[in-house]
């Protein structure tokens, strides 16, 4: 099994926006490893977020996201974002061919693009 490099987390979480950190503190943390969330909690501490906007931005993320089993957020195809929504697209093969449609899930940004690429 391979350990947690906290050096290489650590440069992620200075390099990280705050909405990302924040999504990963609430709606992704039961999938993080405790020390990386020290970390994030640390830098967001440190950027001057408190724990009331913590909770704040948890609530709203809840309210409008696609919840798993586990409890975590369903990605966005398109981003690292909570997705709000699933909806049909193309699979695109090179980039260029529509192939075949498939269920996409959506962030609240991706929401409205029919059809749209992944990255």
């Amino acid at each position: 099994m391979l350990g947690l490099d906290l050096k290489r987390v650590a440069a992620f979480v200075r390099a990280a926006d705050t909405e990302e950190l924040l999504d990963r503190v609430t709606v992704y943390r039961a999938g993080m490893e405790p020390a990386a969330l020290d970390l994030m909690e640390a830098e967001l501490d440190r950027r001057g977020v408190t724990r009331s906007d913590i909770a704040d931005h948890h609530i709203a993320r809840r309210e409008r996201a696609i919840l798993l089993p586990d409890g975590t957020a369903l990605r966005c195809h398109f981003c690292a974002r909570p997705a709000v929504l699933r909806g049909w697209g193309w699979h695109w093969l090179f980039g260029r061919l529509p192939v075949f449609p498939r269920v996409f899930a959506r962030c609240e940004e991706h929401s409205g693009r029919a059809g749209e690429r992944p990255a």
